[in-house]
């Protein structure tokens, strides 16, 4: 158990940002505001600040001449209310696939206590589309500390699922 009462390093105060790779910045504009429907504004001739229903951002740079394709285990989290949404979007995502680019569509099941799926984009990047109570993971503060597989488990029972 890690000891609460010590005090870090380094005095930081708020987890602002991440980055994604893309290889267009216009049509990745494109692509985060039509089909993502995420808050766009331009940084630079090679960079775009993104969000969604809060303050923590992503920069979105032009790469350079070396493609890579995000790893399942670093995609990002985009949530709905229901699982039917989740359904819907799935069929978005099916139905628009060759339009936006996306490729490897997971189907939807129940997995790490959500119901969800993933996709990556045109650029590489991998994206999850959840349901998931307002706050997203934010639940798991109050939680603390998970034993063995934690909310990993197929049988885990979620704070409003009780």
């Amino acid at each position: 158990m890690p000891d609460k009462n010590v005090e870090p390093v380094l005095k930081l105060k708020f987890l602002s940002h991440g980055t994604l790779e893309v290889d267009d910045v216009d049509a990745s504009r494109k692509f985060y505001e039509e089909f993502l429907g995420l808050e766009v504004v331009r940084t630079s001739p090679i960079s775009l600040m993104i969000r969604l229903g809060g303050t923590h951002t992503y920069a979105a740079v032009k790469r350079g001449s070396k493609k890579t394709k995000m790893g399942l285990l670093f995609h990002n989290g985009l949530d709905v209310d229901t699982d039917e949404e989740v359904d819907e979007c799935h069929r978005l995502c099916e139905e628009q696939a060759e339009k936006w680019g996306l490729d490897n569509i997971t189907k939807p099941i129940k997995q790490h206590g959500t119901y969800s799926f993933y996709f990556w984009d045109k650029d590489g990047n991998a994206w999850e589309i959840l349901s998931n109570p307002k706050g997203g993971y934010g639940w798991l503060f109050s939680e603390g500390d998970q034993d063995g597989s934690g909310h990993m488990a197929k049988d885990y029972e979620r704070p409003w699922q009780k």
